[in-house]
């Protein structure tokens, strides 16, 4: 509980020390651009992929269970789209994100520390907790519902190209399972969910990679151990936000 409460404020004062004036506007655009590029750009192509065969395989898991004649074929639409927007999406696709960006910003700041980068900006009078950790923080933020936005999207798409073309359903029977009893709350959900996810995935890798010490062995434990946490976070997260706002 002591090294739970010792790593907590570390991240608590990491985030108000960022939370300042920056020095350079415009130096802190092009490093906030820059973020944005690494982590919603560069994630781009492998979000468009998991979602799309996460949709494929939910529409014919779902229609191989629901054998049924009483039920009618509309139902597997209606998973797929609740199931992609409350769960599937949100959760699944910032699980990756930690892995793929959040070992990129442990290791790039864990790298940045560790050979003195760090202690070099702030000899120049720079503020390295508002210039290094703020842009992710913000970026993430952004970037992570707008992808998140898209997978469902893709999701959807994806379940409906696996049920055309496995004949498992209709077209018409498709759109009128996604339009029955839609309830725009579950989008607000998901972005809440990705909202939440996006601190995690910014702030607990930045931390682990500001704070790391010693030489290259530490930054490779430094950034597992950020995957590691951020996920566990992830799921904790899911799980209340699931209890407070279901």
């Amino acid at each position: 509980m002591k090294v739970f409460l010792g790593h907590l404020g570390k991240i608590v004062l990491m985030v108000k020390g960022g939370l300042r004036r920056p020095e350079n506007g415009r130096v802190y655009w092009i490093e906030f651009m820059a973020q944005c590029n690494d982590i919603g750009i560069r994630s781009l192509p492998i979000v468009l992929i998991i979602s799309l065969f996460l949709g494929m395989v939910l529409t014919i898991q779902t229609s191989y269970q629901l054998i049924s004649p009483w039920i009618p074929k509309t139902v597997i639409a209606q998973i797929v789209r609740d199931s992609t927007i409350l769960e599937l999406s949100p959760t699944v696709i910032c699980i990756v994100l930690a892995g793929v960006v959040g070992s990129k910003i442990a290791s790039e700041l864990g790298n940045m520390r560790v050979s003195e980068q760090i202690d070099a900006l702030e000899i120049m009078g720079i503020n390295t907790k508002t210039y290094l950790v703020l842009p992710k923080i913000i970026a993430a933020m952004i970037m992570v519902p707008a992808l998140i936005t898209i997978s469902i999207a893709v999701s959807i798409w994806g379940g409906y190209i696996a049920g055309m073309f496995s004949q498992i359903l209709t077209k018409e029977q498709f759109v009128q399972g996604l339009t029955m009893g839609f309830l725009p709350y579950n989008l607000f959900f998901a972005m809440m969910k990705a909202f939440v996810f996006a601190l995690i995935i910014s702030i607990i890798p930045s931390y682990y990679g500001y704070y790391v010490e010693g030489g290259a062995l530490e930054i490779g434990r430094a950034s597992t151990t950020s995957v590691v946490v951020s996920c566990i976070l992830i799921l904790c997260a899911d799980y209340g936000l699931s209890v407070l706002l279901l």
